[in-house]
């Protein structure tokens, strides 16, 4: 793959293509006003054209008044940008796919999105609450109908309001209960799950690729240390010696190193930042390489460790990470 800060789109089973690329945008309950609208600006100008966001994230107003200034400006095209959005975990009943999708649309101000996503296999009780529980505080949950879900999609698809679909921390077993349904029409083209140097998913990545799936990583650095909904068993990713080394080689950051060790892969990077220089640097990863040796040395730090458990919902019936993969 010859990519370049310029060409850095991969193709999609569905003929279109995604930037291996992008700038995650979740961002904390209580987002700081404007600092989105600002990160996904600067951006933008710093060359990315994929943007993943999510309703869950309380920000897509600010993403879709920073898309639509740059094409004001003329500085990119609609077509030149790619815009991921998710369906929540509370919108899985098929008559909610849709109205969830169309107020996405509304949020951002944009005629269609470029892909969408099932967030999370769990579904949760079916209502407007993020978070539903009952008045003792426990999770309120919804039987899960993955394939109901996704025709809905599918029809959303063919009502040209999204161009690609895909999910978000299905396992194997999860995406086959897709790519199995009877009268499947368009299959996932994307699985976005947790991806880095500690965390390499070796066996998800290669079923994914049997069935031109790309992988699509989050938290490629790593995420944030956060107890309360971080496994902060593992060290730190950003410290680890051979990624710092090879960054010295190179005159890179761990983070740059970590970012193009997953882009060879063929796997597309979501880092999320807000933090201007952060945000150019994690850009800044297409005029070197990583040779073979290097990429097994790297390979060799993975230690099988989430980050990201999501252990609050480990007793939902379809919590996707008991399983090996």
């Amino acid at each position: 793959m010859n990519l370049s800060a310029a060409n850095h789109w991969i193709p999609l089973s569905d003929g279109n293509s995604i930037p291996i690329i992008g700038l995650g945008t979740y961002s904390d309950p209580k987002p700081i006003p404007r600092q989105t609208y600002t990160s996904v600006k600067a951006a933008i100008d710093a060359g990315y054209r994929h943007i993943d966001g999510a309703s869950l994230y309380h920000n897509e107003h600010e993403v879709g008044e920073a898309i639509r200034e740059k094409l004001a400006e003329g500085k990119v095209k609609r077509e030149e940008i790619f815009y991921c959005g998710k369906l929540w975990s509370t919108k899985h009943d098929p008559e909610m796919v849709r109205p969830a999708l169309e107020k996405t649309l509304k949020t951002l101000k944009l005629d269609y999105i470029d892909l969408y996503i099932i967030e999370m296999p769990m579904t949760f009780k079916p209502g407007e609450e993020f978070y539903p529980k009952d008045e003792n505080g426990k999770w309120l949950y919804d039987k899960s109908d993955l394939p109901a879900t996704w025709e809905a999609m599918e029809a959303c698809k063919d009502a040209g309001l999204v161009k690609s679909l895909g999910v978000s921390n299905f396992n194997r077993r999860q995406l086959e209960l897709i790519l199995n349904k009877p009268g499947l029409k368009y299959k996932p083209v994307t699985n976005q799950v947790e991806c880095h140097p500690y965390f390499t998913q070796p066996k998800l990545w290669k079923f994914c690729q049997q069935h031109d799936i790309v992988i699509v990583a989050y938290s490629p650095l790593g995420t944030c240390r956060n107890p309360s909904w971080v496994n902060i068993s593992s060290p730190p990713l950003l410290k680890d010696e051979i990624l710092n080394s090879l960054g010295r080689k190179y005159n890179k950051t761990a983070a740059q190193v970590a970012l193009r060790f997953n882009i060879q892969r063929g796997i597309v990077v979501i880092p999320k930042s807000f933090h201007p220089e952060r945000l150019k640097e994690n850009f800044q990863i297409f005029d070197f390489s990583l040779t073979e040796e290097e990429m097994k040395s790297v390979e060799a730090l993975n230690k099988n460790t989430r980050f990201v458990d999501l252990l609050i919902w480990s007793d939902h019936p379809e919590y996707p990470f008991h399983e090996e993969y």
